[in-house]
């Protein structure tokens, strides 16, 4: 059983956690990349689960946009690929794991903090800011199947 985990940030990345272990960053991927990615593993996952996102005051126009479009290709290529998808809030997925941010922690803490417990969970793996979240969310759904 594999379980795939998806950050969709726009510095994110993906993960399979399972009979195999591999975490990849989405930075320089085409939308082609990430569907044959998905594409080539879609046998042996079980579940993909993608963290489900939105945007937030403050952000730029721009900047939402291309989070949209790119949450929405993340999306597709699961859907593409013939993987049974879940939609998990950041809050439900992260309160399980005990990845709860603190009132006053920088993002950069908190970022740092993430990267850890993956490293913990998976040392066998090279783990970045960029996978570090796909791999606990890989996690989170391993635990909940």
């Amino acid at each position: 059983m594999i379980i795939l985990g998806i950050d969709p940030g726009e510095s994110g990345g993906c993960a399979f956690v399972g009979d195999i272990l591999n975490a990849q960053s989405f930075k320089d991927k085409t939308e082609t990349d990430v569907l044959k990615l998905f594409q080539s593993m879609a046998l042996g996952v079980s579940r993909a689960y993608l963290e489900a996102v939105h945007s937030f005051p403050g952000q730029g126009v721009a900047s939402s946009f291309k989070f949209g479009q790119n949450y929405g290709m993340l999306r597709m290529a699961v859907i593409a690929a013939g993987i049974p998808l879940e939609l998990v809030s950041p809050m439900k997925w992260k309160r399980a794991m005990g990845l709860v941010k603190h009132p006053n922690e920088t993002t950069t803490a908190y970022k740092n903090r993430s990267k850890a417990m993956a490293e913990q969970l998976f040392p066998s793996v090279r783990v970045t800011h960029a996978t570090a979240e796909a791999l606990l969310l890989a996690e989170y759904g391993r635990r909940m199947t």
